[in-house]
């Protein structure tokens, strides 16, 4: 019989946040797979673990998956844990998720801390539902889109970002959801120095341009409240014949096609060379 992969929510920092029941999986499995193996070791000799400790992180290699795989299907039970929170969301560990489902491997999810949901709880925002966006690209048009999601989100929205980026995010955020929109920043949260901020965009912007964020920072942005407006997209031959008229070089125009028209950009560089 196969081993079973089990997904084990670890806390935010908090260790007394881990539930019994992750506690005597991590205790009981023969692996654990961790984003970071200097991060998880004190976390299993706090419960008692004698597990092996193995990494898997977004540039693990293809035989570090063959090898968590093949300990899998010849009946060892791995525990798939991130640095903190619930792996797979907003993380490598959804890879090795969806290669063991592949291979028919038996999953148990074993629930507990995620950012999104304790950030959700103290924001004061509404959270009925909501749009959870992870970390934006750090540049470019995937970027842009992305902001240009938030702005015209309906519901609220949950991002995650590196403290050193912080200041940037809120900024570019105020610009494109207007300065006035409510959000708040969530850091270090179940720490020693958690702290949660609110505002607009605008202030919290400001703040956090003088004073730099420590730690693990999720933000929360309220919604619009009403329903995203329907847009009309442009016509992609119509739209690439005026951008190339304007001096746009050919891969620039295939990918502001891609963006603003839906169409792929295989289709889009087809049709920017045929005209």
């Amino acid at each position: 019989m196969a081993g079973t992969l089990y997904v084990v929510a670890t806390p935010l920092g908090n260790l007394g946040d881990l539930s019994p029941r992750a506690a005597e999986t991590l205790r009981r499995v023969a692996v654990v797979a961790a984003e970071d193996t200097r991060h998880t070791r004190p976390l299993l000799a706090h419960v008692g673990s004698g597990a092996e400790l193995v990494a898997w992180h977004a540039h693990s290699a293809e035989r570090d998956r063959e090898r968590l795989l093949r300990l899998l299907t010849t009946g060892h039970d791995v525990a798939l844990v991130t640095d903190a929170g619930t792996p797979a969301v907003s993380d490598p560990g959804a890879a090795l998720v969806a290669a063991a489902r592949a291979r028919d491997v038996p999953l148990v999810t074993i629930p507990g801390p995620t950012a999104v949901a304790a950030a959700l709880a103290v924001a004061g925002l509404s959270a009925d539902r909501y749009l959870f966006l992870g970390f934006l690209p750090r540049k470019g048009g995937d970027r842009r889109r992305l902001l240009e999601a938030v702005a015209q989100s309906e519901w609220t929205v949950v991002l995650f970002e590196a403290p050193n980026r912080v200041a940037e995010l809120l900024d570019d955020l105020a610009q494109a959801c207007g300065e006035e929109r409510a959000a708040a920043v969530a850091r270090e949260l179940t720490k020693v120095f958690e702290e949660t901020r609110t505002g607009t965009l605008r202030m919290l912007a400001g703040y956090y341009a003088t004073a730099p964020a420590r730690g693990e920072v999720t933000v929360v942005v309220a919604g619009t409240g009403r329903p995203r407006a329907r847009e009309e997209r442009p016509d992609p031959e119509v739209e690439a014949r005026r951008l190339l008229a304007q001096g746009f070089s050919r891969r620039d125009v295939a990918d502001r096609l891609a963006d603003e028209t839906g169409i792929s950009r295989n289709t889009a560089y087809r049709l920017v060379n045929e005209l």
